[in-house]
């Protein structure tokens, strides 16, 4: 009996050593296919953080970038306040001498009315006047200087 319990023992062996040699195969296998996996694990990681290092640095240009176009844009927007502001005075100038021309205008027809209606009373007494034709000349200055000024706008703003 003592050989049929070493024949089963050495059985067992056997069948206990083919099973650890299979499983080891399968073992050695996925050992391999997991070292693989690491190389390539690692190569993707070697690659994000070369991409994140070259995203860190085109941020880092972004914002060099964005303080440059702001500092610009700020001193592009101070030169146009200035501009306006010019603008706007040089536009009240341009209203106020209009407006003296519309006086000097109508205080040259006002005078120019007078005139007329001096003229049939004083026909027997013509009284020169030196004043009278440097007047009537800066009166149709300022008419015609009004009748430019009127066209411009009217040009403007059709």
């Amino acid at each position: 009996m003592s050989a049929i319990i070493t024949l089963l023992a050495d059985s067992l062996v056997a069948v206990l050593l083919v099973a650890t040699i299979i499983s080891s195969v399968g073992l050695s296998r996925k050992i391999t296919r997991l070292k693989a996996d690491e190389v390539a694990m690692r190569m993707t990681i070697a690659e994000l953080m070369h991409a994140t290092e070259t995203a860190e640095r085109a941020i880092a240009g972004l914002r060099t970038t964005l303080g440059d176009c702001d500092r610009t844009l700020a001193d592009r927007l101070r030169t146009a306040e200035r501009y306006a502001a010019d603008l706007a005075s040089q536009v009240e100038a341009g209203e106020t001498v209009m407006g003296r021309i519309a006086q000097i205008v109508d205080a040259s027809r006002h005078v120019e009315a007078l005139n007329q209606q001096a003229r049939p009373a004083a026909q027997d007494q013509p009284t020169p006047s030196p004043h009278r034709e440097r007047l009537n000349a800066a009166a149709a200055a300022a008419q015609a200087l009004s009748d430019r000024a009127s066209k411009r706008l009217e040009g403007h703003a059709a």
